[in-house]
């Protein structure tokens, strides 16, 4: 198989409201499926959704009652990895017959991870992945991952890596993703900001791989329920999330987007064997590295409890 459709979704769930953000999950699968697409990535924690503005109440040395009640909310909408809501999940991606990658809340025990799950075709989970570094005030609702879930996942139109957002800022992260073989690079994010195509051209450069970047796009209107004071504001058309998605090919060229006025897919027919054709001058796991003077370890033992 070397000719490929993907598919980039650009869209928003529901804040706090699971069983809609699974129906509008449901209906871009099958957007995806109709348009004939083999793969479709979703953004950065599009099941359990992005908290995008809000602060949960909290100041160095003091959080408020109301911030640990939205907290609740956002905990109790999120995801557990063996969950008859994740098998749901699974089922829905099965019946679309199609390949997904999808930004997921989990919650493990107490905590809160954004994770990524690779799901094949036929429901089976094929990966799944927790973001290592949370930024900046993400740090106050998540978790960090361990090593364990860095690994790739094979499908059937090749390996698939996953880097969730800013870990495509982690050179040594990105590095452990190529040493694996990576040959379509998965971004989910919720990164809509002008800078974030070089960084997704950049990658494929570097890599040699095709890279998938999805974007959230989120208005007010997309959260549910009171008590969501959002730093940009209250009114329904207030713009969160703002896109972005994109597919970029081997050699850097922008194959499909950036998509900025509105939720869509963004589609391309990329053909595998790019790959072989960028290599010829640049693999930095091959050629074009100097394993006598550079080396990487990484430690892939599961270090979260119940992880």
């Amino acid at each position: 198989m070397t000719q490929i459709l993907v598919a980039a979704v650009q869209a928003s769930p529901v804040l706090f409201d699971r069983a809609e953000s699974e129906s509008r999950f449901a209906y871009w699968l099958h957007e995806a499926c109709d348009a004939g697409a083999q793969l479709a990535v979703f953004p950065e924690a599009f099941l359990g959704g992005y908290p995008k503005g809000v602060d949960f109440g909290a100041r160095v040395g003091s959080r408020n009652a109301e911030g640990r009640e939205l907290f609740r909310r956002y905990f109790e909408a999120a995801y557990t990895k063996d969950s008859e809501n994740f098998t749901r999940v699974r089922q829905l991606v099965a019946d679309a017959g199609i390949t997904v990658v999808v930004g997921v809340i989990e919650r493990l025990g107490g905590t809160l991870y954004c994770a990524a799950a690779t799901i094949g075709p036929d429901g089976t989970l094929l990966n799944w992945h927790r973001k290592l570094v949370p930024t900046a005030m993400e740090r106050l609702i998540w978790g960090q991952g361990d090593g364990s879930t860095m690994q790739v996942a094979e499908t059937a139109m090749g390996t698939v890596g996953t880097a969730i957002c800013w870990e495509n800022y982690m050179p040594l992260y990105r590095m452990q993703l190529y040493r694996q073989g990576t040959e379509i690079y998965c971004a989910p994010t919720v990164d809509d900001r002008e800078v974030w195509q070089p960084t997704m051209q950049a990658i494929a450069l570097e890599g040699r791989c095709f890279v998938i970047s999805a974007c959230q796009y989120m208005t007010r209107v997309d959260v549910s329920g009171e008590g969501y004071d959002a730093i940009q504001g209250d009114a329904p058309e207030t713009l969160l999330i703002g896109g972005g998605s994109m597919i970029i090919s081997p050699s850097g060229e922008i194959l499909a987007g950036p998509l900025r006025d509105g939720p869509g897919l963004v589609l391309a027919e990329i053909d595998m064997n790019d790959i072989a054709r960028g290599k010829f001058d640049l693999d930095v796991v091959g050629h074009y590295a100097r394993p006598d003077i550079f080396t990487l370890d990484a430690d892939t033992n599961v270090r979260l409890e119940n992880g």
